[in-house]
């Protein structure tokens, strides 16, 4: 296998989107051909001009969680926590920064409004978290003061921006790092390539005659994670839960008899269908995967993919070079890097196709 430095570059600070544009649509596209290798420059509505009436655009309906909650320990030491996976109501695994972490049993005093004023004293408003012990590199923490997560992190948890985005999450973003179909709560990342479509966009698609489906990946904080072993077969992936309806199975067959294509939008679509298929024979799935894929890896689902650019030495940078090829994939990237692209989660998009 490879080696983690085949797959660096090196990309200039200043290129790094920290805020989204004005407008979804407004993000330039970088077209691959993956057959003749070329590469052109784009603007996204372009997206029209790619796609044919035959195709089968598939979005993953995820939604952000406010997942990052801020607070103190009750010794008055800050905590931050980003809330992974809900287990419960009341009980969650999360990953948390501080500076010397609670043992089982401790308290978090969370930050908001209310408790803000009081002066690090509790209070009986004061909502409180328990530490019930430690999961590998999670935490499980436990909450009673609301009757369920969704309820608890609406009100006092934080757009989780990603770590490059160094920044404090602002209003704009509550809207922004959500994709316009988002609908199955789940998610402490975005799944960014959707973020460049808008509903006049859409709508746009629609009418030439492609067609639309949707289907689940909760991404997590392990999305953002580099790649820590030199050989790449020695990395773990981090597991993430998946929903691949049946009706989209179905709708799948109908559209490859068809002679149309399948198109993901985002590298987390491509998960989900290519895990659904790992018997060989795509399948309706619903739970855990941890697929990596990476050059060599055999594609049975999908013709095409919609992403942004990703991060070096990066799960997600192996993934669109086992699809283009890594040498394309790296000459692109160059190329993107040379015009001034937009990186990452708020930055400009590629088609590959």
């Amino acid at each position: 296998m490879g080696s983690i430095q085949e797959f660096d570059y090196v990309l200039p600070e200043e290129l790094i989107a920290q805020y989204p544009l004005n407008h979804r649509t407004s993000s330039r596209l970088l077209a691959l051909n993956k057959l003749n290798k070329s590469i052109a420059d784009q603007n996204f509505p372009e997206i029209l001009n790619l796609l044919n009436p035959k195709d089968l655009l598939i979005f993953n309906e995820t939604k952000v969680m406010n997942a990052r909650l801020l607070g103190n320990k009750e010794s008055g030491g800050q905590v931050e926590l980003l809330i992974e996976r809900i287990l419960s109501p009341t009980e969650a695994l999360a990953h948390m920064r501080s500076s010397k972490s609670p043992k089982s049993g401790g308290k978090i005093i969370l930050k908001s409004e209310l408790n803000s004023q009081l002066d690090n004293q509790l209070d009986k408003q004061a909502v409180l978290l328990e530490i019930l012990g430690k999961s590998e590199n999670l935490v499980r923490v436990k909450q009673e003061a609301y009757s369920n997560w969704s309820e608890l992190l609406a009100e006092l948890g934080h757009v989780p921006l990603p770590p490059y985005i160094e920044r404090s999450d602002e209003k704009l973003d509550l809207d922004r790092y959500q994709t316009v179909f988002a609908k199955t709560e789940g998610s402490v990342a975005a799944p960014t390539a959707g973020l460049h479509f808008d509903l006049d966009l859409i709508e746009k698609i629609k009418s030439k005659g492609v067609s639309l489906a949707y289907l689940t990946l909760h991404v997590g904080a392990g999305t953002f994670q580099p790649v820590r072993t030199e050989k790449i077969e020695d990395h773990v992936m981090h597991h993430e839960w998946i929903d691949v309806p049946e009706e989209l199975v179905l709708k799948i067959q109908e559209v490859k008899q068809n002679g149309g294509r399948i198109i993901a939008v985002g590298t987390t679509s491509v998960r989900a269908l290519e895990s659904a298929a790992l018997s060989g024979e795509l399948k309706a799935f619903s739970g855990e995967t941890n697929i990596f894929i990476r050059p060599g890896f055999k594609f049975k689902v999908i013709d095409g993919l919609i992403t942004n650019f990703h991060l070096p030495k990066s799960t997600l940078l192996m993934l669109v070079s086992a699809l283009a090829g890594k040498d394309f994939i790296l000459q692109a990237y160059q190329h993107a890097i040379e015009n001034k692209y937009r990186f990452f989660s708020y930055g400009d998009a590629m088609w590959i196709g």
